[in-house]
C-alpha cells in the first residue's frame, strides 16, 4: 500500500560536508575533501569528494574513514595537509609517531584483554581513541586516531587485533585470544621479512 510505513525509504546517516575522508576508488586509495552529499531514493548516500583538485563521486561503501574537518580555516588546512602526508605512512612510521613499539602494542593487547575479563565482557573492542587512551592516558587527536587506525590494520597489528567492520568500514579492533595470538605469532615470525621483530624475541 502506498504511504504505509513499511514503504519508506530510511535515509542513511551520511557524513557531512567538509569532512575529510580516505576512500577508495578503482582498488586506490585516496583521500579528500566532501564537496556534496547526494541521498539516493533507496536511502543511501553519494558524495562529491574533492582530491587534489579532481571531482571524485563515490558510494558511502567506498569512503574508508572519516574525520570532521574543524570549524576554522587555518587549522582545517593544517589538519587536512597532516591528514594528505599520513596517507602513505609506512608501518615503522606509524610506530614512531604514536610511539607505540611492537612490545607496547603487544602490552596494549594485554591489557585490553584483561580489562574486557575484569568487567565480565566476551570480547576486548578497542577504537583507535580508546588504544590511545589505554596506551598514553590521554584523549586521542584527530590525527592520532587516523594513524592509529592505520596502524591497527598492518601485519603485525594482526597478530594481536582483528578488524571490526560497521556498513563495510574498519571501526574497531578486537583483541584475539591467547591462543590465537601464539598461532599468529608464530606464522608472522616465520616469514623472513619479520625476523627482527621485537615480538618474535619472546
Amino acid at each position: 500500500k502506498k504511504g504505509s510505513d513499511s514503504d519508506e525509504v530510511v535515509q542513511q546517516e551520511a557524513f557531512s560536508v567538509g569532512s575529510f575522508v580516505e576512500f577508495e576508488e578503482k582498488k586506490r586509495s585516496h583521500v579528500g575533501k566532501i564537496d556534496a552529499v547526494e541521498h539516493k531514493s533507496s536511502g543511501g548516500a553519494r558524495y562529491i569528494i574533492d582530491s587534489e583538485g579532481k571531482k571524485f563521486n563515490i558510494p558511502d561503501k567506498d569512503v574508508r574513514y572519516s574525520m570532521p574537518a574543524p570549524n576554522s580555516p587555518g587549522p582545517a588546512q593544517k589538519l587536512y595537509d597532516e591528514f594528505v602526508r599520513a596517507q602513505d605512512t609506512p608501518v615503522q612510521s606509524l610506530q614512531d609517531a604514536l610511539d607505540v613499539s611492537p612490545d607496547v602494542l603487544e602490552l596494549a593487547w594485554e591489557e585490553a584483554t584483561e580489562e574486557a575479563e575484569v568487567q565480565h565482557e566476551t570480547h576486548a573492542d578497542v577504537t583507535p581513541g580508546a588504544f590511545v587512551q589505554l596506551v598514553h592516558a590521554h584523549a586521542a587527536s584527530a590525527m592520532e586516531k587516523y594513524l592509529t587506525w592505520k596502524l591497527l590494520q598492518s601485519d603485525l597489528a594482526h597478530v594481536f587485533f582483528k578488524e571490526i567492520k560497521s556498513d563495510g568500514r574498519v571501526v574497531a579492533f578486537r583483541a584475539k585470544t591467547r591462543k590465537a595470538v601464539d598461532n599468529a605469532k608464530q606464522v608472522f615470525c616465520r616469514d623472513q621479512a619479520n625476523e627482527g621483530n621485537e615480538i618474535c624475541f619472546v
